[in-house]
């Protein structure tokens, strides 16, 4: 029997939730999912049309959600929903719900700049690091088989609590001028139990030209089949 997957995308257009979304529809077509797609979460507060998913895939960075939709999806998720994203898609969504952040267990707060473009606001704040695979991503299904990469693009500083499982984290080294005093370790891939459902999660994915990156592509694939139901 097929599995029923539901894409929810939309807010702010700068991550392309349309194309972004689109690099993973054959895949999980041809993974047997029959999808639904929606653009604004509005279904979330729908108990009976959630209870048919086995995997809910979200690209709606910003936006907002009301706390029945926000409710909807806890508790969609806790009784074995899959839940997955990428970048803002699902660490920048609905900033004003608390409840959605404990759900998510992680919540992007800056993307700096390369040092030499610090304070600059004509390009883009694109890093040059490498996606290290940590001990625990070595033994998990997600990244198993999986190398260290390096990546150019965004480079996220992520605040996140000690629930997430982290598979993949990189360095963020400070500049001259930058505030903080030494380089941090920050949560590239993660994963997450809520109840009987599980959450994967990548600060990877801020153009469709890194989606489409075959590591990073395989990697977030990976990373939905893990969490579907």
């Amino acid at each position: 029997m097929g599995k029923r997957g539901l894409i929810v995308r939309g807010g702010w257009e700068g991550h392309a939730p349309v194309a972004a979304t689109e690099v993973f529809i054959p895949s999980l077509e041809s993974a047997g999912f029959e999808l639904d797609i929606e653009d604004t979460p509005e279904i979330y507060a729908d108990a009976k049309a959630m209870s048919r998913y086995d995997l809910v895939v979200q690209c709606l960075t910003m936006a907002s959600a009301t706390v029945d939709e926000v409710e909807g999806l806890r508790k969609a998720v806790a009784a074995g929903a899959g839940f997955a994203g990428w970048h803002g898609g699902i660490i920048d969504s609905f900033r004003a719900s608390t409840e959605y952040l404990q759900l998510v267990g992680a919540q992007f707060a800056a993307h700096p700049h390369a040092p030499e473009d610090r304070g600059r606001t004509d390009i883009e704040p694109y890093r040059d690091y490498t996606v290290h695979i940590t001990d625990a991503g070595r033994e998990h299904a997600v990244t198993r088989t999986m190398k260290d990469f390096d990546v150019h693009t965004e480079q996220y500083w992520v605040l996140a609590d000690g629930l997430v499982e982290v598979l993949a984290d990189c360095l963020l080294v400070p500049g001259d001028g930058d505030e903080w005093p030494e380089a941090v370790t920050m949560p590239v891939v993660w994963t997450r139990r809520w109840g009987a459902g599980r959450i994967f999660a990548t600060s990877l994915g801020h153009t469709v030209d890194v989606l489409e990156d075959p590591t990073v592509r395989s990697l977030v694939e990976r990373g939905m089949m893990w969490a579907t139901r």
